[in-house]
């Protein structure tokens, strides 16, 4: 596990931009926390960490974007609208957890669908400007990449 104070947005940004370069493809990342947190501060970050120029919206009404990169496609998803876990293959979520990275906000919409085992959580929370993020995983190799990641904010 590791957790990052943040209190300005260029931080988030470098944290970003950091945390971009673990990826691999058939990664998926979940972001938890509530409306406003950050979640999709972090994800235009990391997406344009790939992708300079790219314009990175929030997919609340669209549900997912997907972003070519050298690397790999990312594909983020927002659930916040769904009502039922079932909806997410309708977006063809399993392909993306094969195809590409996938980032998920509201990940707790997916209910038992999600693959705990595999997923790399991010927690983000926020207390009077200043922003925590902690970064945790049951998996081996996620534990692994996060234990060998230096980060300087």
């Amino acid at each position: 596990m590791k957790t990052f104070q943040i209190s300005t947005l260029a931080q988030t940004v470098s944290l970003a931009e950091s945390f971009a370069k673990l990826l691999k493809k058939t990664d998926i990342i979940a972001l938890y926390g509530t409306l406003g947190v950050g979640k999709t501060a972090f994800t235009r970050a990391l997406v344009q960490s790939f992708l300079p120029s790219e314009e990175v919206p929030s997919p609340t009404f669209t549900l997912l974007q997907t972003y070519e990169t050298e690397k790999f496609p990312v594909f983020h998803f927002d659930l916040y609208r769904l009502k039922n876990p079932e909806e997410v293959f309708e977006l063809g979520i399993e392909d993306a957890f094969y195809d590409g990275v996938s980032l998920i906000e509201w990940p707790e919409k997916m209910g038992k669908i999600a693959p705990e085992k595999k997923l790399l959580k991010i927690k983000i929370e926020c207390d009077n400007n200043i922003r925590t993020f902690t970064f945790s995983s049951e998996n081996p190799q996620w534990i692994e990449r996060l234990n060998l990641w230096n980060v300087q904010i």
